[in-house]
């Protein structure tokens, strides 16, 4: 399988964008080829889920010391025996060869985003203090539709030293309540009337 980003030698062809999004890209034209792409996407997805979950997992991607060939035929196995089809284990594959498996996850947020983008999708990255409850994701979904951004996919993530509120990002935008940020506007306030 020979996807459009690498040349011999491990080298990129396409300009623009970081690593990660060529490599996102290469993928999501093959996949849209061939015709696979929604097949692709829910694969990469549970790839994605996989290297969060499993150290081992990342501790092969992660490792400078296994070399190329066992690190490719382990992927490759572990990638069969949990059923991903021949396109995502070939692209693990060249990413391997590429010598940049330790980008993979890097390169399946890209390509997650990049199908964000193609589909309409804008993706709000959430942080909490706590889980949020569905009424509390209903009402910010709904409030992010207010704001302007139609279809919104929520990301949430839970950081306890938030303390309280919400810390939202979408694309390079902000939003800030945490209580933790308040705080920390309020002791710089009162560092400035001192």
């Amino acid at each position: 399988m020979e996807f459009p980003i690498v040349a011999s030698g491990g080298s990129t062809v396409s300009s623009g964008g970081g690593l990660a999004e060529r490599y996102a890209a290469a993928l999501y034209s093959y996949a849209s080829d061939e015709h696979v792409l929604d097949q692709v996407v829910e694969q990469l997805d549970g790839l994605g889920r996989m290297i969060d979950t499993s150290s081992d997992l990342r501790r092969l991607l992660d490792s400078p010391l296994i070399d190329l060939q066992t690190s490719q035929k382990a992927a490759r196995a572990v990638l069969v025996e949990q059923g991903f089809g021949k396109i995502v284990q070939d692209f693990v594959g060249v990413v391997i060869s590429n010598r940049r498996q330790n980008a993979l996850r890097t390169i399946v947020r890209a390509f997650a985003a990049l199908v964000a983008e193609k589909r309409g999708v804008i993706v709000a990255h959430v942080q909490s203090a706590h889980p949020l409850t569905d009424v509390q994701e209903q009402q910010l979904r709904a409030r992010l539709i207010e704001a302007g951004f139609g279809n919104v996919d929520i990301h949430k993530h839970v950081d306890a030293t938030l303390l309280g509120g919400l810390v939202v990002r979408i694309g390079a935008r902000l939003y800030d309540s945490s209580l933790k940020s308040r705080l920390q506007r309020l002791q710089y306030a009162m560092k400035g009337a001192a």
